[in-house]
């Protein structure tokens, strides 16, 4: 994939994700891996709703950037999640209320869904009868400390589909844009199923 057709995918997928009001101000941060040794991302301080091709550039899968600009502090997570499974190919972290609330309302570092269809929207899921987990890590300013504490969970147990930053928001990765933006709307679709099921006091 070139830089050009990574860039279009994105914009497409921050148009949507904006409309979705997932995305509020000029937070959240897109990437998709351009190959072995490289990733395309977000600048900071961008609205994903109005992206153009030069609200991107490119870093390594550390970081650094290898093209003019100013990656996102949390970049960091994005390159860590690249290093750790060479298999994503794409990762949106966005910001919702439902991702956010329900972050803070659980005080275990795993979130249990169980019972509801849409958990086939997720890759390797076929029934809604099994529970699925989905790991919380605490939120901190320091994206080095928080990129350590993903790779310290995923050596201990390989995460799938997306993980929550605790009253942070979400990040969902999957092959490529398209999985990774279906991901995105079925655990949002999960959370605020999970977040009605607590308000109306039935977990």
């Amino acid at each position: 994939m070139t830089p050009s057709t990574a860039a279009q995918a994105l914009i497409e997928a921050g148009r949507w994700i904006n409309q979705q009001g997932w995305c509020p101000a000029t937070g959240g941060n897109f990437s998709i891996r351009l190959g072995d040794d490289r990733a395309l991302v977000t600048q900071s301080g961008r609205h994903k709703g109005h992206l153009t091709e030069q609200d991107f550039m490119q870093v390594d899968l550390f970081g650094t950037p290898l093209t003019e600009g100013k990656p996102s502090a949390e970049t960091l997570v994005h390159t860590a999640l690249y290093r750790l499974d060479d298999t994503i190919g794409a990762v949106l972290h966005t910001h919702s209320v439902p991702s956010t609330v329900l972050s803070r309302l659980t005080a275990d570092d795993w979130l249990s869904l169980e019972g509801f269809e849409m958990q086939k929207s997720l890759s390797g899921n076929q029934t809604h009868e099994e529970s699925i987990r989905l790991a919380i890590v605490d939120n901190t300013q320091d994206m080095t400390a928080l990129a350590n504490t993903i790779e310290q969970r995923w050596h201990t147990q390989p995460l799938s589909w997306g993980l929550l930053v605790r009253g942070h928001g979400l990040y969902a990765w999957g092959r490529d844009s398209q999985e990774a933006t279906r991901h995105l709307e079925g655990l949002e679709f999960l959370f605020a199923c999970e977040l009605e099921m607590r308000r109306l006091g039935a977990r």
